[in-house]
């Protein structure tokens, strides 16, 4: 009942907004201090797959840490660019494009990725997978006009 709850507000414009500016406050250092064991959704299917992504800003070249959910794919990760369905692109998507090459902490261990956009047959693939863990996704599609991106993470050699 909690996880119907909480799945439900994250998909309101309001939860949405509260996801993205309030609780990425609290997860980015909750989540360094316990290599993303916890995060604010404790206790819900969207703290289980939560991770803190490192990576590098596009134009300032300085690390940016930010708390996103996740789906696994077997050992790849998969990023919804859905940015609560907002009209532009989050800044996460700008910098992995730029910089491929980023840090994941995710369930206690932390390793480096290499990010790549999922296109065609692939990205409706992972987003049907997304959406069968977080149906919000597709709240998201249809509140904004911009095809939202997928982005697959996989570990580096």
């Amino acid at each position: 009942m909690y996880t119907k709850l909480i799945k439900w507000f994250a998909q309101t414009r309001v939860g949405g907004w509260m996801f993205l500016h309030v609780f990425d406050k609290i997860d980015k250092p909750l989540m360094r201090l316990t290599n993303a064991r916890l995060s604010t959704g404790i206790g819900t299917a969207l703290s289980k797959n939560a991770i803190l992504l490192t990576c590098t800003g596009a134009k300032s070249g300085v690390e940016r840490d930010v708390a996103l959910l996740c789906t696994p794919s077997g050992d790849d990760i998969v990023l919804v660019a859905s940015r609560a369905g907002h009209a532009n692109h989050p800044g996460w998507y700008y910098n992995l494009k730029a910089h491929p090459h980023c840090v994941v902490r995710f369930r206690g261990k932390k390793f480096a990725c290499v990010a790549k956009e999922a296109t065609g047959a692939q990205r409706e693939e992972l987003w049907k997978l997304a959406t069968e863990q977080y149906p919000g996704y597709d709240t998201y599609a249809a509140r904004t006009a911009r095809v939202i991106p997928v982005m697959l993470l996989v570990a580096a050699p």
